[in-house]
Parts: C-alpha cells; structure tokens; sequence
C-alpha cells in the first residue's frame, strides 16, 4: 500500500505555490532529469508531496552553489550505496535462514 506522499496528483501551479520555485524553474529540474512528474492523459504534469519536498531539496543545494549534474551525481552514488547495503542485508538473510537460491 502505497503512501498519500507518493501518489502524484499535485499540479505544477500548486507546486509552485508550495515551493516558491517558478514553474519555468520546476520543468528545468525535470529537464535536467531530477524530478519525473507523471503525465494526465491531457499531458499535465502531476507531482506528488515527496516530489514537493525533492523539489525544496534540490533548490537549497541550488543556493548552496551546487549544480544540477553534481545533485545527479550524488544522488546515483547513495542509490549505489542503498543497492550494495540491500544487497548484503539479503545475503545476511539468507545465510542466517540458510536460504540457497
């Protein structure tokens, strides 16, 4: 069961009024490949509230001076990271429950 925070239903003009990003600004992060909005069937985009708070996120390193290909960068090393700890955990799992695939 999915949380209210994922589900995408927020339109740009809200989340732009949430995050006092422009909506020029919102589309850059997502041309830049750091948010990804669903799409209505008419082509409007739809943001969740975890997106929300990426979005806020990603404009404080902004203003930190950070650059977009930078927060991609450092985003796709703790995904590694996450990977590898999800990776030992199970075979920590599997070794303790001797689990053999």
């Amino acid at each position: 069961m999915s949380s209210y925070k994922d589900k995408k239903v927020i339109t740009i003009g809200i989340v732009s009024e949430l995050t006092g990003l422009s909506e020029r600004k919102i589309r850059y992060y997502e041309e830049r490949k750091l948010i990804y909005p669903e799409r209505s069937k008419g082509g409007t985009r739809k943001y969740s509230f975890l997106d929300v708070e990426r979005l806020l996120d990603i404009a404080n390193k902004m203003e930190d001076g950070m650059q977009t290909f930078e927060i991609r960068k450092m985003e796709q090393k703790q995904l590694q990271k996450k990977e590898v700890r999800d990776r030992m955990l199970r075979g920590q799992l599997n070794a303790a429950f001797n689990i053999r695939k």
